[in-house]
């Protein structure tokens, strides 16, 4: 967990809130052009199964703008309801899952990445800079059964969209080259380890978030 004082410091500052708010659109932009360059033929309606990293900053960036009202206020005094709830733990939960997978990933066949600097440690050490935003979404957000369940639900989902799918609904709406997947672009082609150990790590998430946050007290449960 990030120290509240750490927390405090950069999300309840109209300063620092700001940096780390247009830090996350340039984030947004980088990925989305790196993105366009490895696969441009992918449609419109596949970019966010897709570009698996920007779209979770994306959500991140939402969840920290909802802090802006709360400007000069303490992180523990951040409005909180159901809505806000399932877009905080899925923002978190995306986060940790694809900081850990682009880890995970390179360093399956890290051969193809060591030692190249920005190949492999610029896009590790952005990519754990993913986990230690995430940690900061608990200091104001909470949690229920219904949207970790929701966070679940999203991620496998998008496993399944990215590996079971791959040959069919990629290249309908993938690449005319004949990449017939849509998950994130790697220099070589995942077997099976690779699915089965992203399941993991999206199950594993989901383990984190609950214990990450404290949960939102609603009277029907979810």
């Amino acid at each position: 967990m990030i120290p509240e004082r750490w927390a405090e410091y950069y999300l309840s500052n109209a300063p620092s809130l700001v940096w780390l708010l247009v830090a996350n659109v340039a984030a947004v932009l980088v990925g989305v052009r790196y993105y366009v360059e490895t696969m441009p033929a992918v449609d419109t309606f596949a970019w966010p199964l897709y570009a698996d990293s920007p779209t979770a900053v994306f959500v991140a960036t939402l969840s920290i703008a909802t802090l802006l009202p709360n400007l000069g206020r303490r992180l523990r005094d951040a409005p909180t309801n159901l809505p806000l709830a399932y877009l905080h733990t899925l923002a978190f939960a995306l986060l940790v899952k694809y900081g850990l997978w682009t880890v995970l990933a390179l360093n399956l066949r890290v051969s193809l990445y060591f030692p190249e600097v920005w190949a492999y440690f610029g896009i590790i050490l952005t990519h754990l800079a993913f986990v230690g935003e995430a940690y900061l979404i608990p200091h104001y957000g909470k949690t229920t059964r219904g949207a970790l369940a929701f966070a679940l639900v999203v991620m496998l989902v998008g496993d399944f969209v990215d590996y079971g799918l791959g040959a069919t609904f990629g290249c309908v709406l993938g690449s005319p080259e004949g990449r017939c997947s849509i998950y994130p672009p790697l220099r070589y082609e995942p077997e099976l380890l690779l699915p089965a150990l992203t399941v993991l790590t999206t199950v594993l998430t989901v383990w984190l978030a609950a214990r990450a946050f404290d949960h939102y007290p609603a009277p029907d449960g979810r």
